[in-house]
């Protein structure tokens, strides 16, 4: 654990102190958060990776080690030091996916811990094996962003090639679970959402042009395949990678091969993933199977349907996106939830009545208003439990009835909100 924090840190809170104000609590909790994930989670490793646990949990999550990270990126182009501990991370991801891209979460070494017991292709290096498409999603969009916010393209190398062909290799054949997949994933003993139906195969798809997903980024079993923003973040990462092939790279096989893909990706989420709601008009669904059957929903976790403009896919004020927005802030969402202290999104990864940090910083970064911005901000202070940190889900009729009291990714997230309410974002 470090005990100190870099000379660029302390310029950036300055910064923030100058526009929100020496003695408030926002502050101090600005303080807390952006500097915890470089004081309890980082690890340098020997071969100049970096190692990055998730907080209370001892493993990496190739999704929630990037989230951790991504507010440093505005450090990163002045602070060597904290460039090449993104760097290592985007380094150490990659040598995670090319151990087992359909794995989630890893071990610092191949030491068997995690869940071993699960009926998949389980190794010592695996924490935990459940796909999710947001996990290959993540690490292409850091190496992207560490690029466009430092210059940086020494991680643009031959393992970065062969990563993207992992990926887009992998994302083609889940576009045909159903025939191609070797993929199967069972949990015994265990609550329904941590495991697959069917022997492991998961419910029953049909081609659509979208990429299967067996589980969400809360970890949860997909109702229905079809995850419908983890497939707009495989677009937006497959139109980086086109970029990055093409500017960088001079590969003209792989730009043509992520751009094939992102546009059938694409064209199957106007096909399959926007239906007419009574309601709010045309919407995009949370989920879909390609056979009629829909899950009008979101979940706290990014990516989600509320995070599209985040994530790059949508414009904020796309209309269909709007509708959707209004329906997912209200209670035909099943996991939006009012109370006396906040209104927002849960989970049921979470208890019922319990919304997410995630979800309410969400909220603010996909709102060009300064001063919803700031109503978020508000709530978010609030309902920090007296800890001066931000957590998984709180209750919202009381915020000291929380999950996970250090939750880095939540933290990184109120972290994020707050610097763009100073007008700092992270350039992609």
């Amino acid at each position: 654990m470090r005990q100190d924090i870099p000379v660029s840190m302390e310029k950036l809170i300055q910064q923030v102190a100058e526009t929100v104000g020496e003695d408030s609590k926002l502050l101090a909790m600005f303080k807390n958060c952006f500097t915890n994930t470089l004081n309890t989670t980082v690890k340098r490793m020997e071969d100049k990776t970096t190692y990055v646990i998730t907080g209370d949990i001892p493993a990496m999550w190739l999704r929630d080690s990037t989230a951790q990270l991504r507010p440093y990126l505005l450090l990163a182009e002045e602070d060597k030091e904290i460039g090449d501990i993104i760097e290592g991370l985007v380094r150490k991801q990659f040598q995670y996916i090319l151990i087992d891209p359909y794995a989630n979460a890893f071990n610092k070494g191949p030491n068997g811990n995690g869940h071993q017991n699960d009926i998949t292709a389980m190794s010592p290096w695996i924490w935990e094996r459940k796909y999710e498409i947001d996990s290959l999603c993540y690490p292409l969009q850091l190496s992207y962003l560490l690029w466009k916010n430092t210059g940086r393209t020494s991680h643009f190398d031959q393992e970065f090639i062969k990563v993207a062909h992992t990926i887009i290799d992998l994302w083609k054949v889940e576009q045909d679970h159903e025939n191609n997949s070797p993929y199967l994933f069972e949990r015994k003993d265990c609550r329904p959402m941590d495991t697959l139906t069917r022997g492991g195969k998961g419910p029953l798809v049909v081609p659509t042009g979208m990429t299967w997903s067996a589980f969400r980024p809360s970890d949860d079993a997909c109702t229905y395949g079809y995850l419908v923003p983890a497939n707009m973040f495989a677009v937006v990462v497959l139109r980086y990678v086109t970029e990055i092939a093409t500017d960088i790279l001079g590969d003209q096989e792989l730009a043509e091969k992520s751009s094939n893909l992102a546009k059938e990706i694409h064209e199957g989420i106007q096909k399959y993933a926007i239906v007419d709601h009574p309601k709010f008009g045309q919407v995009y669904v949370y989920e879909t199977d390609g056979q009629g059957n829909y899950n009008f929903m979101d979940d706290a976790n990014v990516p989600s349907l509320l995070s599209s403009p985040y994530l790059g896919y949508v414009q904020e004020d796309d209309e269909v996106y709007q509708n959707t927005r209004r329906l997912l802030l209200s209670e035909e969402n099943p996991f939006f939830y009012k109370g006396k202290f906040a209104e927002g999104i849960g989970s049921p990864h979470t208890p019922p009545r319990y919304i997410w940090h995630i979800a309410l910083a969400i909220q603010g970064l996909t709102c060009a208003d300064p001063n919803y911005k700031k109503e978020i901000l508000d709530i978010m202070q609030k309902t920090d439990g007296g800890t001066n940190l931000m957590h998984e889900g709180f209750h919202v009729d009381d915020p000291t009835r929380f999950t996970r009291d250090w939750f880095s990714w939540a933290n990184a997230m109120f972290s994020e909100l707050v610097l763009d309410s100073c007008g700092l974002q992270v350039k992609r």
